[in-house]
């Protein structure tokens, strides 16, 4: 029976270590600090292809090529390495696109990560950048500007619970449904307004260069990672 009792809570150890995190992670670090990054399961597409570049070392040496205070900052360019100053900078890419993964639930709060693009003349089908990508920033609103943009900006009603967090967190609302989100920052967030802060010339580029590194997360660095954030939700 000992014997059987013990097998058992081997078995148990084994099935919990072996067990997969929820989801997939990606640290992006820079001189203004570092953020973890949660890729969604519900843009697979897009999760994919971010972590096929992150592995492949694609990412790092690029730029965030352009910053816009209380917007964004984008970056994934990779004709921003080693570009000299005043350099034009926003075009390079992969010689492919995404197919754009539109979720409803997934929106433009501050801290997401969202895959830049052409514009709608030219895409009309609003497929996603190979590499380009941003993280936002935004600003605050409240019923009222929100009430302007849905008419002014947009085609549909921001359902309550997303203007919730509209006026709370903030974010870029008229962005909803025109760009994919795949991924949210869960930790580090200060990068974000760290590099948004960074003083700018032509083209949005900051006038000192922020380069970045993109690494994926372990397994067993994502697991660590979810348990912390579990336990802080509890809190």
């Amino acid at each position: 029976m000992k014997n059987l009792f013990t097998l058992l809570l081997c078995l148990c150890f084994l099935t919990t270590f072996a067990a997969k995190p929820k989801n997939q992670y990606v640290k992006i670090t820079t001189s203004k600090g570092e953020v973890i990054i949660k890729l969604y399961n519900e843009t697979p597409l897009h999760r994919d292809n971010f972590l096929k570049l992150a592995k492949e070392g694609f990412f790092d040496g690029t730029l965030f090529h352009r910053v816009i205070k209380a917007f964004m900052i984008q970056g994934g360019d990779p004709d921003s390495k080693n570009a000299v100053a005043g350099a034009a900078l926003g075009e390079g890419g992969p010689k492919y696109t995404i197919p754009a993964e539109f979720v409803d639930s997934l929106f433009h709060k501050k801290g997401v990560l969202a895959a830049a693009r052409e514009g709608d003349n030219s895409n009309p089908t609003k497929a996603s950048s190979g590499s380009q990508f941003y993280i936002v920033q935004g600003k605050v609103w409240n019923d009222s500007t929100l009430a302007a943009v849905e008419k002014n900006r947009m085609k549909f009603i921001i359902p309550e619970w997303q203007r919730q967090v509209y006026k709370t967190i903030g974010g870029t609302p008229h962005l909803d449904r025109n760009y994919t989100v795949f991924g949210e920052v869960v930790k580090g967030l200060e990068m974000v307004d760290n590099i948004a802060a960074e003083p700018t010339a032509k083209g949005d580029r900051p006038v000192t260069d922020v380069k970045m590194t993109v690494t994926v997360l372990k397994k067993r660095e994502a697991k660590k990672l979810e348990k912390e954030l579990k336990k802080g939700n509890n809190k």
